[in-house]
């Protein structure tokens, strides 16, 4: 199925198209990055911070009681344990969330272009609060 964009003129816009394929694309490779972290965890290619065997200690446990057990954090403090197996895929984890704040700026140009003000500000309404919220500065009860 041809979906050029003079092909689909009539169903989508052109800022909904780029949109569109950029999402298209970015799950994808999401997606990808999920699958080799989990097989990289689940294999030992990488040791994990909470040893496979010993994960069933934690199930039953709360969120507070597991960080406090495990000596972790929240927030961002995850990066630094990116080289850890059972860590690595919060990579991937954080690319696919981070996809629709990619697809918000790469349509703002082309709203600006069209001279669409209204979807022009929504959008960067959109990428501001996204950003904030990644950042963790609106975070509560940390």
């Amino acid at each position: 199925m041809d979906t050029t964009p003079q092909n689909t003129k009539n169903y989508a816009s052109e800022e909904q198209i780029i949109y569109a394929r950029l999402l298209n694309i970015g799950w994808k490779i999401g997606f990808a990055m999920l699958l080799v972290s989990f097989a990289i965890y689940i294999f030992g290619l990488l040791p994990g911070v909470i040893p496979l065997e010993e994960m069933h200690q934690y199930w039953s446990i709360s969120a507070r009681d597991y960080l406090a057990k495990a000596h972790l954090h929240t927030g961002w403090s995850w990066v630094h344990l990116v080289n850890k197996g059972d860590y690595l895929n919060y990579v991937g984890i954080a690319f696919l969330a981070m996809i629709t704040l990619v697809c918000y700026l790469r349509i703002i140009p082309v709203l600006l272009k069209k001279k669409d003000f209204v979807y022009f500000v929504l959008a960067m309404l959109e990428v501001v609060i996204l950003a904030l919220a990644a950042s963790g500065i609106l975070a509560a009860g940390h």
